[in-house]
């Protein structure tokens, strides 16, 4: 944000932030009522046009001066960093619902990709908010709004065992609470967050309910 920015005024931009982030749930509807392969074609494309614009920002000027225009007030201050690799949270969040479709029961990645699309956005919003209890950039009230919204996604999305859904969601509650670095370099929770869960919750499936594995193939 630029100097001067009311307080007012970051909670206005954080909350058209996981507004929009939070519009990104209906990947997981739209994905409930159509094939796995035109999922796969469709995020493709999606994904690839959020990368160019990615990539294309640092290099074209005319493109970085709409996008840093356009949506500065919206970005997070990595995402303002000028690095070839720094993608937004669109492209993350686009890259892992492919990742999520492509190697997940269909089930699992609609679990998943939903509680980092709501789970994420009520723990922002809440933690800013009303976060008093803090530990590192987190605060105790935004975690625990991510786990009672996360648990509520496992208990209404059909076919997922409850066990497997209540451990998915601690282990996403955890991975938003606790950044994951690699090389000093933190890992967008876009990613690390429903990949992680969708890892665990199929481990679990593996080990403990293989038989019901074809079940979370197709939605209800």
């Amino acid at each position: 944000m630029a100097p001067g920015d009311t307080s007012g005024e970051i909670i206005r931009y954080e909350l058209a932030r996981k507004l929009i982030h939070l519009s990104s749930v209906s990947i997981a509807l739209i994905y409930c009522s159509i094939t796995r392969e035109l999922a796969l074609i469709l995020l493709t494309i999606l994904f690839a046009g959020f990368l160019v614009v990615d990539l294309m920002k640092n290099f074209v000027p005319p493109l970085s001066r709409w996008y840093h225009d356009t949506f500065d007030p919206l970005l997070r201050k990595h995402e303002l960093e000028k690095k070839p690799l720094q993608f937004n949270g669109a492209t993350n969040i686009t890259l892992s619902a492919l990742l999520l479709v492509f190697f997940f029961p269909k089930i699992i990645a609609i679990t998943c990709f939903a509680m980092v699309a709501v789970s994420d956005t009520m723990a922002a919003l809440i933690g800013r908010k009303y976060g008093r209890h803090r530990f590192g950039s987190k605060s105790y009230e935004g975690s625990l709004a991510f786990l009672v919204t996360s648990l509520l996604i496992a208990v209404i999305i059909p076919r997922l065992d409850l066990t497997a859904g209540i451990i998915t969601a601690l282990v996403a509650t955890l991975v938003e609470a606790l950044p994951i670095r690699l090389n000093r370099v933190k890992i967008d929770d876009n990613l690390t967050i429903p990949i992680i869960s969708a890892l665990t919750c199929y481990l679990y499936y593996i080990l403990f309910l293989p038989e019901a594995l074809a079940l979370l193939e197709a939605c209800p």
